[in-house]
């Protein structure tokens, strides 16, 4: 099923970009072999005239997620190269001087359309200004940027903020909570996530006194998002937690990268497994769910995402001003397209900036239809199921 749908978007973007390529644009020389290992450079389609008219740009701010490399960026650089255009992108390590460095590479390589995962939205519109001034059109991709110039791409982050919630709450609708966040200056963590919480009644339970945060009202941040700082914050909250007398009993984690960190510390203090939420769908986060080590894990479908950036990226190639651009029918799953459609809509940023975006929509995964990620290519189930005691394993691994 996955490679039927993946077949139907390359002859899609096949489509888009012979549209794309009949516009009148002169042909750019092929792009030149990287100059650091920090870039690297796709392979155009046949290593035709056409193929050098759309060069796409990724900037990934990191590569150590898991998602980024085994699905964001595959189906980025298939959907674009299938379209006849040429993927180059750089990884700037978490580092966010790089990231603006690798931005100046990706540009004087030819770039006609830049993907931007912003390892900071505020320390990256230097980067933005250049591209700007280049006529470069640009995405943010997943990662908002507030500037009306871009075209935003990411899941409902609110929605997976609730569905997180909704799990753990409806789990543990009493209790003693941990609120273990992302990277502060991420606009997923510090509102977009926290949003989805309060939607689905943590603001409500706490004020009610149904629900007491261990570790303040805030939580606790996780500078870029890294396994072992939170690691390291959950063990010191364990320990505050025993000294204070106070059982932990539900946690949420905003993304899978944090819980891995905090089923580090539950295991290391030998503490137990209370009810813990995540997001991506990360291989590892997806066995803790088989295990029982990970309540929920809200499945974003990456392959999806990937595909709708670079199916926008090919169409901004052909329109460099058109930011309510359309997307090829049949290019997104169903179960995770917009639900407004598939032309781009108006999102108002939390600073009030309205953007054009397309929001994709995410699944809540549990013990109960883990076989989800599997159908979706997300996961083999040998690796789902690894280390799963038979008497107790989930309906995915039987």
């Amino acid at each position: 099923m996955i490679n039927r749908r993946l077949a139907a978007a390359v002859s899609v973007a096949a489509i888009v970009f012979a549209a794309c390529s009949s516009s009148g644009g002169s042909a750019a020389p092929s792009a030149a072999a990287p100059a650091s290992a920090a870039a690297s450079s796709g392979a155009s389609a046949g290593g035709s005239a056409a193929a050098g008219a759309c060069t796409v740009g990724v900037s990934w701010n990191n590569f150590q997620q898991p998602r980024w490399a085994a699905h964001d960026k595959p189906n980025i650089q298939k959907t674009v190269e299938a379209g006849g255009g040429t993927y180059i992108d750089a990884d700037a390590n978490l580092v966010t001087e790089q990231q603006l460095t690798d931005v100046d590479t990706l540009i004087s390589k030819g770039a006609k359309v830049l993907i931007l995962l912003a390892q900071d939205n505020k320390a990256i519109l230097p980067a933005l200004q250049k591209a700007k001034d280049a006529g470069i059109p640009v995405i943010a991709y997943d990662r908002l940027i507030e500037d009306p110039s871009i075209l935003y791409i990411t899941f409902d982050n609110v929605l997976v903020g609730k569905a997180e919630a909704d799990a753990i709450i409806k789990k543990v609708p009493k209790g003693n909570y941990v609120l273990i966040k992302g990277d502060p200056g991420d606009p997923n963590a510090s509102t977009f996530l926290p949003s989805g919480w309060d939607a689905a009644g943590l603001k409500d339970k706490v004020a009610s006194g149904d629900i007491k945060l261990l570790n303040g009202p805030d939580g606790t941040f996780t500078d870029a998002w890294t396994t072992q700082k939170a690691q390291n914050n959950m063990e010191a909250i364990i320990d505050k937690a025993v000294a204070d007398g106070n059982k932990i009993e539900a946690i949420l984690a905003e993304n899978d990268s944090t819980a891995l960190g905090v089923v580090g510390a539950l295991t290391a203090k030998s503490y137990g497994f209370p009810p813990l939420s995540g997001q991506d769908g990360d291989p590892a986060n997806l066995n803790n769910v088989a295990l029982g080590k990970q309540y929920v894990d809200v499945f974003k479908n990456a392959n999806e995402l990937g595909k709708a950036a670079g199916a926008a990226a090919l169409k901004l190639c052909a329109d460099p001003k058109t930011l309510a651009l359309t997307l090829p029918d049949g290019l997104v799953d169903p179960s995770v397209a917009p639900t407004a459609g598939l032309t781009a809509q108006d999102f108002k940023t939390p600073g009030g900036v309205t953007v054009k975006s397309f929001i994709l929509q995410p699944t809540p995964l549990t013990a109960d239809n883990l076989q989800v990620a599997v159908d979706a290519g997300q996961i083999s189930k040998a690796d789902l199921c690894k280390g799963v005691d038979a008497a107790t394993a989930p309906a995915a691994c039987k």
